[in-house]
């Protein structure tokens, strides 16, 4: 299986890097769960400087509505009750603040559940220098019995040289319609974190074991290749004073939205 890694100073250029290796050196597989063939290999983004501008790739088929409320599905869990509700299986939200665990109890053991954003915030605040600060998102009493288990599997942060660091671990990752959403929200919840703990936000990596683009979306994947290599064609957005406005006007649709799924 071809493994590769690639940086870059901002989240766009490391990202456009990835999609012009994938193109590359990746090799077709099968992919039977789907019943289809994917271009595919291993691959770790390395992110230098994850709040440097410009931070929105073109390389994206989303909008600023739907790149915000993936931002709040993922720090805020605005949707964790489809998981009550029976539809879903998981968030990723959920996973982070209400995963399960057990123990004894007058000889028995008993499930109860940890905040793991606030276990990662106390354990760097206790030692600076700790490498336990880890963020499970796999869980195991559910996700091999499911047919679309969890992709991200663990976030592990670092304070290095004064800064948070965050390291992102995923089995299979759609580099076309996925990765970039992933990112830009993880590297948002790694402010987040770092807010908390008031310092500056360090480096961001991106891991994928299958880092893949599906036979049915390869047109999308050569656009964008095309287009990065292009010398003379735009590839970004700045966020601050561009896509921000732009997600943070859509803050009322996505409430209302929110609100009809909930009531249904």
């Amino acid at each position: 299986m071809v493994e590769e890694i690639v940086r870059g100073r901002t989240l766009p250029q490391a990202y456009h890097m990835a999609l012009l290796f994938l193109h590359t050196y990746g090799t077709m597989e099968d992919c039977q769960d789907w019943n289809t063939r994917q271009l595919e290999l291993s691959m770790t983004i390395f992110v230098e400087e994850p709040l440097a501008e410009p931070m929105i790739s073109r390389a994206f088929i989303g909008s600023p509505l739907e790149l915000e409320q993936y931002r709040q599905e993922m720090l805020d869990g605005i949707l964790d009750f489809e998981i009550r509700k029976g539809n879903w299986k998981y968030t990723y939200h959920d996973r982070m603040v209400n995963y399960p665990y057990f123990f004894e109890f007058d000889l028995k053991y008993e499930k109860d559940h940890i905040n793991q954003i606030d276990f990662v915030i106390n354990e760097l605040k206790r030692n600076p220098s700790s490498r336990r600060a880890v963020i499970l998102i796999r869980d195991n009493s559910i996700d091999p019995f499911n047919d679309d288990p969890a992709c991200l599997q663990h976030l592990q942060y670092f304070i290095r040289d004064n800064e948070l660091h965050c390291k992102a671990l995923f089995r299979s990752n759609d580099a076309c319609k996925a990765t970039f959403m992933n990112m830009f929200a993880l590297i948002m919840l790694q402010k987040k974190i770092a807010d908390e703990l008031g310092i500056p936000v360090g480096t961001y990596v991106h891991r994928a074991n299958s880092f893949h683009c599906y036979e049915k979306d390869l047109h999308l994947l050569e656009g964008y290749v095309a287009r990065i290599l292009r010398e003379t064609e735009e590839m970004t957005y700045d966020y601050e004073g561009d896509w921000k406005e732009m997600m943070d006007e859509f803050k009322p649709t996505i409430e209302k939205k929110v609100k009809i799924l909930k009531e249904r």
